[in-house]
């Protein structure tokens, strides 16, 4: 099943570096941009965690939660989280079970191997725990204007 805007967003429940489990319910009522992204510290991913950290004033601002998600584990991205000082949580979804579940768990190919791994894909989800924007295939440069264009379209 492919997931659509205005669908429910699915439930998740994962490990991350507050040292707590962060679960969509516990976000009940606050927009939150969940971004699933392959690979702590590789530069794709780096480069879209630090455009968002540099623009997570705006973000605050649009009343919005950053949280990434990738199969790392939470002692990845604690280290990831260090070396760049970024300001939001990281989820540890070491099983895949949410990136199946937001349909991002997909097969690749890089110099004709295919391999499983994660679609790098945004979800603005509103307070209500509906899926209000999807950022398919995501390129990095620049996607955090992306996102708070459609937070500002969705306003508070």
């Amino acid at each position: 099943m492919t997931l659509m805007e205005k669908d429910t967003a699915p439930a998740f429940s994962l490990p991350s570096t507050t040292g707590k489990d962060i679960s969509l319910k516990g976000l009940k009522g606050k927009k939150v941009v969940l971004y699933f992204y392959p690979k702590d510290d590789t530069p794709g991913c780096t480069t879209e965690a630090c455009n968002f950290r540099d623009g997570m004033a705006e973000l605050e601002r649009a009343g919005a939660v950053v949280l990434g998600v990738s199969p790392d584990t939470v002692a990845s991205h604690e280290k990831f989280r260090e070396k760049f000082s970024l300001p939001f949580a990281l989820l540890a979804d070491t099983d895949h079970a949410v990136a199946g579940a937001y349909g991002v768990w997909k097969e690749k190919s890089m110099y004709g191997k295919k391999y499983m791994g994660i679609e790098r894909t945004t979800f603005i989800i509103d307070g209500n725990g509906k899926i209000a924007k999807i950022f398919p295939k995501v390129k990095v440069q620049d996607h955090h204007a992306e996102v708070l264009a459609a937070l500002a379209a969705l306003g508070t």
